[in-house]
């Protein structure tokens, strides 16, 4: 098994990477792969809204976000970190989920997925939600833990030393890695995945 943590902060390093590394070392102490993507800081457009991908399975862009839905086909499990940019999700990160979501939501569906943010102070619980909010409208098991998933600090090191932050990281790793194996042994004793219903679209406008 293996889980893919996203790092959606510009600094490679930095706070998110701090927070997510803690997550991905208690994982592998788990016996489960994982790797952490990061976004970089090539520029990543918003979604077009053309329908291409809908056809191919791919964004019609053909940049950091194909590559990554690549790599999410064979994940089972996620995680998204985030800075806190004015108490939302990175701008980079937000236009990298857009279209990540909307090309390839089945990759995704019925694999748990966690938000992950890092703040110096505020805003952490508006981006906690706003990420959250891409897994459940995608089928997809969200992993929780003993309080919502954030760290605070103005730099890896202040992050360090935020130790309840670092022990709600661990314990998100834990629980993530409790849920895929739960999934892989109710798969194993031949329960399916809910068949899914033909999708009715209600327009409010006539």
């Amino acid at each position: 098994m293996k889980v893919l943590l996203v790092n959606g902060s510009p600094h490679e390093k930095g706070c998110t990477y701090t927070a997510l590394s803690e997550i991905a070392d208690t994982i592998e102490k788990q016996g489960i792969e994982a790797e952490i993507f990061q976004v970089g800081t090539e520029p990543v457009s918003g979604c077009l809204g053309c329908g291409t991908c809908r056809k191919t399975g791919r964004c019609v862009i053909d940049d950091v976000v194909n590559e990554f839905l690549d790599k999410a086909e064979k994940a089972d499990g996620f995680v998204f970190g985030s800075p806190v940019h004015f108490a939302a999700a990175s701008g980079m990160l937000t236009s990298f989920m857009d279209r990540v979501f909307y090309a390839g939501r089945n990759r995704f569906a019925h694999k748990p997925g966690a938000s992950v943010v890092s703040c110096r102070r505020g805003g952490a619980t508006a981006t906690f939600d706003q990420i959250n909010k891409y897994f459940t409208i995608s089928n997809m098991p969200v992993a929780g833990s003993q309080y919502w998933n954030m760290v605070h600090g103005n730099t890896p090191d202040e992050v360090m030393q935020d130790k309840e932050g670092l022990q709600t990281m661990r314990t998100l790793a834990r629980n993530l890695a409790w849920l895929l194996r739960c999934i892989r042994a109710g798969k194993e004793a031949g329960i399916e995945i809910p068949a899914p219903e033909k999708p009715e679209r209600t327009n409010f406008i006539r």
